[in-house]
């Protein structure tokens, strides 16, 4: 078992060797394209374009990177000549935002947001990075601290990486980054703009004066006559019942749903013998938890494999070793580890604290799912098979006492017990016994006891008979 857990080990450093070093590669050249993407973003005003629009009028999530991955894949395809992202949000998961980030600044297609209310936090990130941004009168842009689920302001050293992505994104899109920077750190303080001691939230009017804006728009077709495009047609974005559903699974809070579901199934299988719906419905959840994950990129194959080797490590400790000891252990491990990455993006490999604060939070959705899973695992065990519901006949609840004759081995050799006989071979200490023309095996108690020598059947443990010579 050390040697397989060796082979295992050294296995996972080998692909993720492998994924570092293509990943590498990958940031080097997604770095050199920006600057390229960025050179090329022209559209002639002259001429009839096109216009593609989507939505990001919810929590910046997974859902929400979904979508915007199918945007521009689709308004590739068309050929359209600018994006307009139609934004209304008061925040969300940093990494998804970096990764939309990312991919509007790689992109050859200049894209604009039109802020409709709100773009705070990671939607104040998502919105320097556009092109040119358009604010309705009354709506708000900033206010990009990071914070936790609770609303509490976390440690300096996300705030340093998100500081560093404001700076650095501003920086590309030629607005001014200390106002960008101030958008995080209370600290800074810009004449006119901002006093210490706050974070930086524009209003329109404020973002306009600022260079943060380039105007004020009450719709997208006020957006397109405001940046002088008079002949245009719009293609807005329809999401497929495919995609709704796929959404819908990749929502963290549906899988964490998924992994009770999993760990659930596993454990009402292992209450009851052979194979059946637990396990079926265990296995069905892990589909279709991986399955939107892969599609999406989110899960890898090495993600995926690390889960099932999990699966086949506890179940050879259950099955095949006695006890628990490092297959069951390492099971565990790997059937976590599996679950956690799948739920990351981690297409670029990135060392970035924010990297890291999303897969602690993807950990502790697994291992919060996976407690309350086993907790309500053994309510329901009690709730569902107690008498007094219709599972209850599928439970034992009789006691067969042994007083009352019930026995768990065969009486016929329980009856052998104070019988003599001979030996029919070699008993060292184990071998065959004849007792009134039948033949058993049988151990001997001390010893060892010689072919011919005769018998006497002195008890019956673990379903062996045990014997004495008699002198």
């Amino acid at each position: 078992m050390k040697k397989i857990a060796i082979i295992l080990f050294f296995g996972f450093l080998f692909i993720n060797f492998q994924t570092f070093s293509n990943n590498i590669l990958n940031l080097i050249k997604d770095s050199l394209t920006v600057d390229k993407a960025i050179s090329n973003k022209k559209i002639d005003s002259n001429k009839k374009i096109k216009v593609y629009t989507f939505g990001i009028m919810e929590e910046i999530s997974p859902p929400v990177w979904h979508k915007t991955k199918k945007a521009f894949k689709e308004a590739k395809e068309n050929n359209c000549d600018l994006i307009i992202i139609h934004m209304n949000t008061y925040g969300g998961m940093v990494n998804i935002a970096d990764s939309i980030r990312t991919k509007i600044l790689v992109s050859k297609i200049p894209v604009y947001v039109f802020i409709d209310n709100n773009a705070a936090s990671a939607g104040a990130l998502i919105s320097i990075a556009c092109d040119s941004i358009y604010m309705r009168p009354g709506s708000n842009f900033g206010a990009a601290t990071v914070v936790n689920q609770t609303g509490e302001v976390v440690a300096d050293k996300y705030q340093s990486y998100m500081r560093s992505m404001m700076r650095s994104t501003a920086e590309v899109t030629g607005r001014d980054p200390d106002i960008a920077q101030s958008m995080v750190d209370p600290r800074i303080k810009i004449e006119g703009v901002i006093d210490s001691g706050r974070v930086l939230t524009f209003t329109a009017s404020e973002a306009i004066k600022h260079n943060f804006c380039e105007g004020k728009a009450e719709s997208i077709e006020e957006v397109l006559e405001l940046a002088n495009f008079k002949n245009y047609e719009v293609v807005e974005q329809t999401l497929s019942a495919s995609d709704k559903m796929i959404r819908f699974l990749i929502n963290p809070a549906i899988s964490g749903i998924l992994i009770m579901l999993i760990i659930g199934g596993i454990y009402f299988e292992l209450q009851t013998p052979g194979i059946g719906f637990p396990i079926a419905a265990s296995v069905i959840a892990a589909l279709i938890y991986f399955a939107p994950l892969y599609l999406e990129g989110l899960a890898e194959h090495w993600e995926i494999l690390i889960f099932v080797v999990g699966v086949i490590l506890i179940a050879v400790e259950i099955f095949a070793i006695p006890g628990f000891g490092v297959a069951g252990i390492l099971g565990i491990v790997f059937m976590v580890t599996g679950l956690t990455l799948s739920m990351v993006d981690n297409v670029h490999f990135d060392f970035s604290n924010f990297q890291i604060n999303s897969i602690a939070k993807a950990f502790f959705i697994v291992i919060i799912a996976t407690f309350l899973s086993i907790l309500g695992s053994f309510y329901l065990s009690k709730k569902l098979f107690s008498e007094r519901t219709i599972f209850g006949q599928l439970s034992l609840d009789t006691i067969q006492e042994k007083s009352e004759g019930y026995l768990s081995t065969d009486i016929t050799l329980v009856n052998l017990i104070g019988k003599q006989g001979v030996a029919a071979t070699i008993l060292r200490p184990a071998g065959k016994v004849e007792i009134d023309d039948d033949y058993y095996d049988a151990t001997a108690e001390t010893s060892y006891i010689e072919k011919g020598e005769k018998i006497e059947v002195v008890k019956y443990e673990t379903a062996q008979l045990f014997v004495r010579k008699i002198s």
